[in-house]
Parts: structure tokens; sequence; C-alpha cells
């Protein structure tokens, strides 16, 4: 591993995640360590005065016994068989003068100290003193006998130090072993937990080169992460419909706008080819004029699709009366109406609220509208109602016009979509599309249905949120 390398690890959320995990791990098992090891010598100096205690009633007994020359005897023996150096015994008269004492060869220092006191109340103490000249300290029990008789037993702590010596050693490579593998534990969790964050590294990686079809692969590694995941892969999907949609656009349009452009193309030709006059000009004029109005309101149509369908304009909504927006657009159609001799007939409750974008609902309405009165013969009717349901409104344009075949139904809804009977009214094709994406950016839905030379009836479905 290069140096480049260690330092690009050392920037990542992983060992930053490692280092947390493992310093905590370390100061709680330093602590925890310290509290057994204190918890260790406490056990261990409450045992070795138990052991004076018990020691010093037994002598206790055996003076009131045996006397003081069978005590001295015991003692002595007692003192070579344990180890002079290891252990003591002084006997001394209440007034603090020695009767006799075992070898203190190893223990001269204390000598010189002077005679031990006692509280009233107090019958023993214990006490811990260092010993000039040697590593280890010495415990001390004093107390009281028979006859006010003193008695001092002293121990030395080595045994008690090389056992703790031994336990913190111990502890030690357990502590060392123990961070080692805190490292190395916390080093898997954490590459572990976000295992997740690299695969949705990795398939933005191949996104970004050009694989739009890869997603992240759906596995269990924890609610956040399987969250993360499918959020990402729905923004992809996303992004792939956007794409979809951008690429159909283009190819719709592309194929749409050929058409027009070749009539200008040809009208503007065949007039500067031909000796034409200024009324021939004139004619090629207005027939440009015309076909570029069309090809404005194509793409002006195709962007209000795409705005509505992939949701790029902020809109603001508000509440609107639907019933007022239905009657408005059958007054804003009746001269049309009127001109085909065509009857358009309305009913609904006086007072409808949804809340929405008023002027898309405006224009779905005037948009089914439009298409019913434009495929409805002279003579015939337009039948508008609104029905109020538990859940939606229903908005419902039934007319007896020419109708739509089985199987051009399935397809009136897709851009540029015409059927062949329909292809003699002047139209983009888009006017259905742009209804369908109306409704559900409202939440809603168009369904219709259709008998070919009987009629249509197309029911628009809108929540009463409109959410």
């Amino acid at each position: 591993m290069s140096l480049s390398d260690v330092f690009n690890l050392r920037r990542t959320l992983a060992f930053r995640l490692v280092l947390w995990y493992s310093a905590i791990f370390t100061i709680s098992t330093f602590c925890l360590f310290l509290v057994l090891y204190a918890q260790i010598v406490s056990v261990i100096d409450h045992r070795t005065d138990e052991s004076l205690l018990e020691e010093f009633d037994e002598l206790s007994r055996m003076l009131s016994i045996k006397g003081v020359d069978d005590l001295k005897t015991l003692l002595t023996l007692e003192a070579e068989s344990e180890g002079t150096e290891e252990v003591f015994f002084r006997v001394f008269n209440p007034d603090g003068t020695e009767l006799f004492s075992t070898d203190m060869t190893s223990w001269s220092t204390l000598i010189s100290e002077p005679a031990p006191t006692f509280l009233e109340e107090q019958n023993f103490q214990f006490e811990t003193s260092p010993v000039p000249d040697r590593q280890h300290d010495v415990r001390i029990l004093r107390g009281v006998m028979q006859g006010n008789t003193i008695m001092e037993i002293g121990v030395s702590t080595k045994g008690n130090d090389l056992f703790l010596e031994k336990l913190r050693h111990i502890f030690g490579t357990l502590f060392a072993i123990f961070v080692v593998l805190a490292f190395l534990i916390g080093w898997f969790m954490a590459r572990r937990a976000l295992s997740g964050l690299e695969d949705v590294t990795r398939t933005a990686q191949h996104i970004a080169s050009g694989a739009f079809e890869k997603r992240v692969p759906d596995k269990a590694r924890g609610a956040e992460i399987e969250q993360l995941t499918s959020t990402f892969n729905t923004m992809l999907d996303r992004i792939h419909l956007l794409l979809k949609g951008m690429r159909d656009l283009t190819d719709a349009m592309a194929h749409d706008l050929r058409s027009p452009l070749t009539r200008i193309r040809g009208v503007a030709e065949m007039t500067l080819t031909t000796e034409s006059s200024l009324d021939d000009y004139k004619a090629m004029a207005a027939n440009t004029i015309e076909e570029s109005d069309r090809l404005l309101e194509m793409i002006n149509t195709m962007m209000d699709i795409s705005a509505v369908e992939y949701g790029i304009d902020k809109v603001e909504r508000e509440d609107i009366d639907l019933t007022t927006v239905i009657e408005d657009a059958c007054g804003l159609f009746a001269p049309v109406a009127e001109n085909k001799d065509i009857s358009i007939q309305y009913s609904m409750p006086p007072s409808t609220i949804i809340s929405g974008d008023r002027a898309r609902i405006q224009r779905l309405v005037a948009n089914l509208l439009d298409n019913a009165l434009k495929y409805t013969p002279s003579g015939g009717r337009v039948v508008v109602r609104l029905l109020e349901a538990a859940s939606e409104l229903q908005v419902i344009f039934t007319d007896n016009g020419i109708g739509v075949s089985e199987e051009d139904l399935p397809h009136i809804f897709e851009r540029f979509y015409r059927c062949d009977h329909s292809r003699t009214e002047p139209g983009t094709g888009l006017g259905l599309s742009l209804a369908k994406a109306i409704a559900h950016f409202h939440g809603g839905d168009i369904t219709v249905t259709s008998t070919l030379q009987q009629g249509s009836t197309f029911t628009i479905h809108l929540p009463r949120s409109s959410a």
C-alpha cells in the first residue's frame, strides 16, 4: 500500500468509524480493568486482614491456656517455618516494653519504631508500612491480648505483590489483544455497515459511464441502508423515465415537425421557382404563418405535457370550484357547438371545491370538451356531468360522435397518435395526452369507453384532495 493510499484511507468514513469504535471500546475496557483490578486488590487485602485476625485470635487463646513461655516457643517455630524474612511476631507489656520477639534481622529498620499505642475503644488495628531497603511493604496487625498484653504480627506483602504483578501483566496482555480485536472487528463492522454505500457509489459510477440500466442490489443491510437503496433506485427509475420521455419526445417531434416543415419548404420553393404573382407570395406567407402556428402549438403543448409529467414547473395550489370551471368551459365552447348544430347539456352540484392548479384544471376540462365537440357530427349532443363519489369526483363527457375502434382505444392517450377516421380533423394528437398528464398531476386519471360510430364517454377521476 502506497503512502497516498494510506492517506486516502485515513480520510474514509469507515476508518473514522473504526477509530471511534476502537477508542470507545479501549476506554471502556480500560475502565473495566481498573474496576476489576481495584476489586481484586480489595479482596486480597481483606483476606490478608482476615487471616491475621484469625491467627491473632488463635494466639490469644494459646496465651490464655498455656502462658507466655509456650506462646514464645510457638511463635518462634512458626516464624522459622514461614520464614523470618516473610513474617515476624512481637509481644509488648502494657507500658510498651517488649517482652519478646521472633528473629527481627530482616526487619531491623522496624525495631527502632516507638512502641505501639492504642485508643481505649480499640482492641486491634491494621497498618501497612514500607520497609526501607526492601521491595515489598509489610502488613501489620496490633492487638490487645489477655492481661493487656500487646501482640504485633507482621506479614510481608511479597506474595500479594507478585500475584498483583502477574495479574497486571495478564491484564496488559489481554488489553492489547482486546484493542487489536476491537480495531479488526470495528473495521469489519464498519465495512459491512457501509457496504450499501459502496454499492450505491459503484452504481453511480456505472451510470456516469453510460450504463443507465444499472441498479443498486437489494440486500438486507439494515433499515437505513435499505431505505437509501430503495430511494436511489427509485431516483434512477425516475431519471430513466425522464430520459426515455425526452428521447420519445425528440423522436416524435422530429417525425411530426418534418411534415409541416416540408410543406412550408415546398410552398416556398414552388413560389420562388415559378413566375408567381404578388398574390402567390401573399398566399405563401399566409401558408407559412399557418404552418408556423401549428408548429408553435405543437411545441408549446409538448412542453406543457413534459412540465406536467415531470414536475418541472413550480405550482401554487388553490381551492377551485370545479362546478364553475365546467360551466365556464361550456359557455366558452357554446359558439363552437352552435356553429356545428351540437347541443351541450350539463348537470352538476351547485358547488364542488377541490385543491389544484386552476389553469391546468381549466385546460383539462377544455381539452376533453373540445375533443367531444370535434368528433361529434352536426345535430349531435355532448353531455357533461359532475358526480360526487365517496373518495373522488367524476367529470363525465358523453357524446354520440364517431367513436373509437377497439384497436385504437388503448393508444388514444399516446402522443401524436391519431385514429384513421380522425385525421380529417385538424389537430396535433396531443390534446388527450396533455389531459391525461394533468389528471395524473392532480392524483387522478382519465378512463374512456367507446363504440365506433355510436359515441364515446371520457371520465375524469379526481380525488377530493387532488394531492
